[in-house]
C-alpha cells in the first residue's frame, strides 16, 4: 500500500493514513482507530475517503472500507506468486480460511469474562450485505454489555431495540454484531426498509441456511427446511432492522399491517418456540404483545434506547468545530443527547459561520434543522388520531401534566387515553414521570 501511495503522490504513508488501515483490517471503527492519535473521527474519516481513492487509481480497481481486506489479500497473493515462481514451477497453491480477528472488545469492561461458545464453527456463515457501513459510536458502554448478556449469557430468544429516529439503535447493533457475531454458525441482516415480501424475508433465510447443507450434509438434512428448523438446531443470529415498516399508521404503535400477518405469525412462533438462536428487532416502535412481557425469566427482551451522555454529546459537538465549551450542556439537554439532532444541529451552526454558541442559546433557543423535522414528521404522520390529539395537547405544556388532568381535558374513556398514552411513551413521544406526562424539547418546539 505504502508503494502504490508513494507511485500516486510521491509521499509515503502518513502514520495516520498506517492507523486507519491497520485499523480497518482489524474491523476498528474511526472512533476506535483515532484513541490513540490526537484526530477527531471525522478527519480520520476524511484522510480514508482520500487514501482510498489514492489505491483506487493505483490498483485499477475499487477499494474501499469494505473490500479493503480482499484486496490486500490479492495484492499479497499476486506479490508471493511472483516470488515463488521466480523460484519453482507453481502448479496450484491452496489457501487457508481468511484470519478471523476476534470481537473487538475495547468498549466492555466484561469482555475477558466472556468465553466463546466451543460449540460454535470456526467458520460461520454470515450475509451481512445489508448492514450499514457505520463508523461513529458513541460511548453505549453500558448498553452493549446489556445486549452482549441477554445474548450470550442468558441466550435470549428475541431482543427489540427501540427508540425515536437518529437515538443510534442501528449504530448500536452494528457495534453489537461486530463484537458477538463468531459466535454463531449463521449470521445475517436484513433491512425492511422496502418491505420485502414474508416469502422473500424467508428466502433470504433459507439461502444462507442452505449454504452449509452443501458444504456439511452432516449439519442437517439436505432438504431445505422451514427456518425454524434451522434456528432450533443450529445457533443463529438474526438481525432485523426497520422493524417498524411492518406496522400500521394511524393505529397505536406495533399494530401490524394486514398484508403483513405472516410475519406476525413467524415472529410469534420465534418468541414461544425453544430455539438456540437470538433475533434483534430494530425500529421506531415493537408489537404490541412483546411491550406487554415483563417476566425477568423470560427469553424476550426490550431495551428502549435514550440519549448519550454529556461527554458523547461534547464528542459530538467538538468534531464540528464548535468552541465555548461551557455552553455545550446547554445545547446537549434539550436535544436529549440524540446523536442524530447534535449532528444536525453542529452542522447547521457551523453553515451559520458561528464556532460560538452564545448568541444562538440566548432565550433557550431550539434550532431544528430540516432534517431533523423530516424524521420527526414521518414518525408523526404514523400515529393514531387520539395520539395526534394529545400530542396536540402536550406540546403546549412546558410542564409535566397529571393523568387525571389530560382525562378532564379530551373527549376519550379512561382506558383509551390510558393505551394512547402507553403508545405514545413506545414511541418515545411522550416521557412518563412517576404520575406525571411531558414531551422533550425537541417534540415541543416542532409540533407546539
Amino acid at each position: 500500500a505504502d508503494k502504490i501511495v508513494f507511485e500516486k503522490t510521491g509521499k509515503h504513508l502518513s502514520r495516520l493514513e498506517l492507523a486507519v488501515l491497520r485499523g480497518i483490517l482489524k474491523d476498528q471503527t474511526y472512533e476506535e482507530i483515532v484513541k490513540e492519535c490526537r484526530y477527531s473521527a471525522s478527519y480520520a474519516r476524511q484522510v480514508g475517503a482520500k487514501l482510498f481513492k489514492t489505491l483506487s487509481e493505483g490498483l485499477g480497481e475499487e477499494v474501499n472500507k469494505k473490500n479493503l481486506q480482499i484486496v490486500m489479500e490479492k495484492l499479497q497473493v499476486s506479490l508471493f506468486s511472483n516470488v515463488v515462481q521466480d523460484h519453482v514451477q507453481v502448479g496450484s497453491i491452496s489457501f487457508c480460511e481468511p484470519i478471523r480477528h476476534p470481537p473487538n472488545t475495547t468498549n466492555s469492561p466484561q469482555s475477558n469474562e466472556e468465553k466463546p461458545n466451543p460449540k460454535q464453527p470456526s467458520t460461520p456463515h454470515q450475509d451481512l450485505s445489508e448492514m450499514p457501513e457505520l463508523d461513529d459510536f458513541y460511548s453505549r458502554t453500558s448498553e452493549l454489555d446489556t445486549l452482549k448478556n441477554w445474548i450470550l449469557q442468558e441466550r435470549c430468544r428475541l431482543i427489540t431495540l427501540t427508540g425515536i429516529g437518529g437515538i443510534g439503535k442501528t449504530a448500536l447493533a452494528v457495534q453489537l454484531v461486530r463484537q458477538v457475531k463468531d459466535e454463531f454458525k449463521y449470521v445475517v441482516w436484513c433491512s425492511l426498509k422496502t418491505l420485502p415480501t414474508f416469502a422473500e424475508f424467508e428466502a433470504k433465510l433459507l439461502q444462507l441456511f442452505s449454504q452449509s447443507t452443501q458444504e456439511d450434509s452432516s449439519a442437517i438434512n439436505t432438504k431445505t427446511l422451514p427456518p425454524i428448523k434451522y434456528l432450533q438446531q443450529c445457533r443463529c443470529l438474526i438481525v432485523v432492522d426497520e422493524f417498524h415498516h411492518l406496522f400500521s399508521s394511524g393505529k397505536l404503535a406495533g399494530t401490524y399491517k394486514a398484508e403483513c400477518q405472516e410475519y406476525e405469525s413467524f415472529f410469534t412462533q420465534i418468541k414461544e418456540s425453544s430455539h438456540e438462536s437470538c433475533f434483534l428487532l430494530i425500529g421506531w416502535e415493537q408489537p404490541i404483545e412483546f411491550a406487554k412481557v415483563k417476566s425477568k425469566n423470560t427469553a424476550i427482551r426490550t431495551l428502549q434506547l435514550a440519549g448519550l451522555d454529556i461527554a458523547a454529546g461534547n464528542a459530538i459537538l467538538k468534531d464540528y468545530g464548535l468552541i465555548e465549551t461551557e455552553n455545550w450542556e446547554t445545547l446537549i439537554h434539550p436535544y436529549q443527547g440524540n446523536p442524530f439532532w447534535l449532528e444536525s444541529v453542529g452542522y447547521l451552526i457551523q453553515k451559520l459561520g458561528g464556532s460560538t454558541l452564545s448568541d444562538l442559546l440566548s432565550d433557550d433557543t431550539i434550532l431544528l434543522p430540516e432534517d431533523v423535522k423530516d424524521i420527526l414528521q414521518k414518525q408523526y404522520d404514523r400515529l393514531s388520531e387520539e395520539e395526534k390529539q394529545i400530542v396536540s395537547i402536550l406540546a403546549t405544556k412546558n410542564e409535566a401534566i397529571a393523568f387525571a388532568k389530560l382525562l378532564e381535558t379530551v373527549q376519550m374513556k379512561f382506558e383509551d387515553l390510558a393505551n394512547t398514552l402507553e403508545s405514545l411513551c413506545r414511541r418515545s413521544f411522550i416521557e412518563k414521570q412517576e404520575d406525571l406526562y411531558i414531551m422533550p424539547p425537541v417534540l415541543r418546539q416542532h409540533f407546539g
